[in-house]
């Protein structure tokens, strides 16, 4: 992403800004995301295979080769072995710009359309990539009544939303990706997933997490390292944290790959599509669709070196009344369940539980967490007699998409060299950008630098050994541990003093007075 100049990001969002609301006509924002998203997803994988194919076959000794303008049938012979390397395959005619080429004059496009979508899913059966790939077009529904009331108009719209994202600038268009065609790509999926989310309320933020406290969450997380064995996030939403460790550490440097749980079956498909569009290949990612909590996938991998998530805030899960949970090696440290009402901390045990001795979690919370008694205070009693709270941030408000309640970070970590815990109050780091508050370079990095620093700074970050926190009731609220700046104006006591003197012995003096003038006016009248 770093590749892009601001020019030509800012002429990319412009075109695609002006794409998304005129194709979108009588279809509501959040429905359509599906077509945007998924339409833009097909030309990716065609032109990213067609390239790929290319490539091959020009180093193999045929430097005239266009994997677009053969037959389907002469496209069979390299099927067996694009698949496995790439996870997938697409016959020459279900290329995305073959079909956009016949799609005016397609009285069936919806038809052609969708056995495309299945055939491209139908290459990954039996192969190591068929889980990746299974399910992946189900929410691009071309028969939705939702393109319109007749096969006609639905393929009219489908013809525009073609050659619309046809004409996004994002590759040479012959073939060949542009040196930054990743860039573009992901840069486009990220503003579209942000847009759409910005537009959307509560349900847009529920799988959106802002790029910038992303950022911030992961330099947390792999502070000091210049790589990490794997990543994961236990409620991946849209892959926005997840793929933020190939930005901040070079996706070669997250070695064995990016792993994810997400319960929205749309939610899900749209975490994947992103892993695609920001060239991870299938081998390097493992997103599970499912409930974290109740139905955990990859018990089996080996622990998390890096973990960043932000949980649903407050969500209801099964707690006591499922009687296996409280034996669950996850939830059964603790002695106690998050409240059925309150799943917030049932995330940060799991989190927890799958992180590595040597690793590092950042998890946006709920205020609520930090203060709550009852249960969740006997948790935080739990996370802070073992030392696993590294720090506690306070956030600014209004961050989020859906929400405007000033969120917190609690960093865990397993191996500590202090026996204490760091509280940063960066509540005002912030600036106003349109309709919400932005974590600006600045403030991201006057962060870490005290996250990094790991001592006191007046006003802002305080390090306190874990006995105070337990004698004031396991209480982590920031602040109750930093002390606000007083930006009351200051008072000179000398001056004030001299102040009142004068205004006394005034008063005085007109008390004399008047009681002259009294005296006076009642010697006349007698």
């Amino acid at each position: 992403m770093n590749n892009l100049k601001e020019s030509e990001r800012a002429e990319l969002h412009k075109t695609i800004w002006r794409i998304a609301n005129d194709l979108r006509g009588s279809v509501d924002g959040w429905d359509f995301k599906t077509y945007v998203l998924g339409i833009l997803f097909y030309r990716f994988i065609s032109e990213n295979l067609t390239h790929y194919l290319n490539e091959q076959e020009r180093q193999a000794g045929s430097p005239h080769f266009e994997y677009a303008t053969l037959s389907d049938e002469d496209a069979e012979f390299g099927r067996a072995e694009t698949v496995t390397e790439k996870g997938f395959y697409i016959l020459p005619s279900h290329l995305f710009a073959n079909v956009r080429a016949r799609a005016r004059l397609d009285a069936n496009l919806n038809e052609t359309l969708a056995r495309v979508f299945k055939e491209i899913e139908g290459s990954a059966v039996g192969h190591a990539s068929e889980d990746d790939f299974k399910g992946l077009f189900d929410d691009l529904d071309v028969n939705s009544n939702k393109l319109g009331p007749t096969v006609a108009r639905r393929n009219e719209k489908l013809v525009k939303l073609l050659e619309a994202i046809g004409d996004l600038p994002l590759s040479n268009g012959d073939g060949r990706f542009a040196d930054n065609a990743i860039d573009l790509f992901g840069d486009a999926y990220e503003y579209l997933m942000q847009m759409y989310a910005s537009t959307a309320g509560k349900s847009g933020g529920e799988f959106y997490t802002p790029q910038e406290v992303s950022e911030l969450l992961t330099r947390i997380a792999v502070l000091g390292k210049t790589e990490v064995n794997k990543v994961y996030d236990p409620a991946c939403g849209s892959g926005s944290l997840l793929l933020n460790f190939a930005k901040v550490l070079g996706q070669a440097n997250v070695r064995r790959g990016f792993f994810g749980q997400e319960i929205n079956l749309a939610t899900y498909n749209l975490c994947r599509i992103n892993m695609f569009l920001h060239d991870v290949n299938y081998e390097k990612f493992d997103i599970a669709h499912g409930d974290t909590l109740t139905d955990p996938h990859h018990w089996d991998d080996e622990p998390f070196e890096a973990i960043v998530s932000n949980p649903p805030y407050s969500i209801k899960w099964a707690g006591d009344a499922n009687p296996l949970l409280i034996n669950d090696p996850r939830f059964a440290p603790a002695g106690v369940l998050a409240p059925k009402s309150k799943a917030d901390l049932a995330f940060t045990m799991h989190i927890l539980s799958w992180l590595a001795v040597d690793g590092t979690a950042a998890i946006v919370e709920f205020p609520g967490v930090l203060y709550r008694g009852g249960a969740e205070q006997k948790i935080r009693q739990y996370l802070i007699d073992n030392n696993y709270v590294t720090a506690v941030i306070q956030l600014p408000p209004d961050l989020f998409f859906g929400t405007t309640i000033a969120t917190c970070v609690i960093v865990l970590q397993k191996s500590k060299g202090d026996n204490a815990t760091l509280f940063i109050d960066a509540s005002a780091e912030f600036a106003r950008s349109g309709n919400k508050n932005k974590l600006l370079p600045e403030h991201r990095q006057k962060i870490l630098d005290a996250y990094a620093a790991r001592a006191d700074a007046p006003h802002f970050a305080r390090l306190v050994e874990n006995g105070e926190i337990a004698a004031n009731g396991y209480n982590i609220a920031v602040s109750s541990y930093v002390a606000p700046e007083d930006t009351r104006e200051a008072v000179d006591i000398q001056a004030l003093n001299a102040e009142i003197a004068r205004m006394v012995a005034r008063q005085a003096a007109l008390r004399t007075q008047i009681d002259a003038i009294v005296a006076e006016l009642e010697g006349e009248g007698a």
